[in-house]
């Protein structure tokens, strides 16, 4: 298996085949990625503002959430502090 490029302490917006989240990688298991500090983002809004200024339109704080890698679509550093609120 090839090394992930998903190192623990690295946070990522993750978008997959049916979802978003944001999150800090804790661990990975095989092909699970373990996130805690977990956001279900429901609208990213504009999505370049997103990724550069960390503003989401909607945003629902999950906690812990596992993430097959298998349904990821792609990824992007997330250089924000993570959401702690709904919004």
């Amino acid at each position: 298996m090839k090394p992930s490029p998903f190192k623990v302490g690295g946070k990522f917006f993750i978008r997959t085949v049916t979802y978003h989240l944001v999150g800090e990688v804790v661990e990975v298991v095989g092909s699970f990625i373990v996130l805690k500090d977990a956001s279900w983002v429901a609208n990213s809004g504009r999505f370049s503002q997103a990724i550069k200024d960390g503003i989401l339109d909607e945003v629902e704080p999950v906690g812990d959430a596992l993430v097959n890698m298998e349904s990821i679509t792609d990824s992007f550093p997330w250089v924000h502090a993570l959401p702690d609120s709904q919004k």
